[in-house]
């Protein structure tokens, strides 16, 4: 048997395409040995080859990041290796901030850098609702890109491109937010891809379920990769311990410490600095309120 590395560009469960190292064919439809499932798109993996078109994934190789959502006792990873994750949400529908601040305790936990793309800009009045919220994240140190892909593509590009050279960026939103379409403009043949993809990892018409990478648009910056994900309505954090989640938050960061009691979780805690912070204006009322709720998955 032959044996090699490769990158697994899409998953669906235990099935995945793997891009192999040195091979210029299309990529190999692959399966994990055993029982495992925690292969995903982004991981390096060694492999052995079977015939032309298949190959049996032996190792996950070391991973520099993880991103991943869990609930309590079931966890699902999302990709490894990136560079940045992107955070896709519009006005209209209204983006959930708790979704969004879920996200980024996930990426600030693993020291993935993050930004916010606000799409479906063109929709005026619904997007000054969402200014000041776009506004407090820019403030806290998340870049801000607004677009409008549908209604104004090459615009969006010109936003959006520079942000992308040279990495591997995943794309996170809730549903509804506009990612696909933001894809379809990033990666002109990507419907074609996905549904090519779908057939060889079986997945029929589910063309959503499944994280695959593209990178092999003409549109992309030369060394750039995008990696679509499926939309969510929940995204758990029950990985995170409670600290994690704390020093995740930047505007937490520079208080954390300053409690009267060292295992302050910023509820109702007497002498809690994040609340003085909260009636001093240096943290934001509404994230608290969402931190709160947020905690309840790390503490179950």
């Amino acid at each position: 048997m032959n044996h090699s590395a490769g990158t697994v560009i899409a998953s669906h469960g235990r099935q995945l395409l793997v891009a192999v190292d040195g091979e210029t064919v299309p990529p190999r439809e692959a399966v994990t040995r055993g029982r495992r499932s925690d292969c995903c798109v982004g991981d390096r993996v060694a492999l052995t080859l079977i015939g032309d078109r298949q190959a049996a994934i032996e190792q996950i190789l070391p991973r520099t990041n993880l991103m991943m959502r869990s609930d309590a006792g079931r966890s699902k990873a999302l990709a490894a290796n990136v560079d940045r994750v992107a955070v896709v949400v519009s006005a209209e529908p209204p983006f959930s901030e708790e979704l969004l601040m879920r996200v980024l305790a996930v990426a600030a936990s693993e020291e993935i850098p993050a930004m916010i793309v606000a799409g479906k800009c063109d929709l005026r009045d619904a997007q000054a609702q969402i200014e000041p919220r776009l506004a407090l994240y820019e403030s806290l140190g998340w870049p801000v890109v607004r677009i409008s892909a549908r209604a104004e593509p090459e615009a969006s590009l010109r936003a959006l491109v520079p942000q992308l050279g040279g990495q591997r960026t995943l794309l996170l939103g809730q549903s509804g937010m506009g990612k696909s379409t933001l894809v379809n403009v990033l990666v002109p043949h990507a419907d074609q891809a996905t549904r090519e993809i779908s057939v060889a990892l079986s997945s029929g018409r589910h063309t959503t379920s499944f994280c695959r990478m593209f990178g092999y648009s003409e549109r992309l910056p030369t060394g750039s990769t995008v990696i679509d994900s499926p939309g969510f309505q929940l995204f758990g954090i029950a990985h995170l311990s409670p600290s994690q989640l704390m020093h995740a938050l930047p505007d937490f960061r520079p208080l954390l410490g300053q409690c009267r009691f060292s295992n302050c979780l910023h509820r109702d805690e007497p002498g809690c600095a994040v609340r003085e912070g909260i009636r001093s204006g240096r943290v934001d009322e509404r994230r608290h309120q969402l931190y709160l709720s947020m905690l309840h998955d790390s503490l179950s």
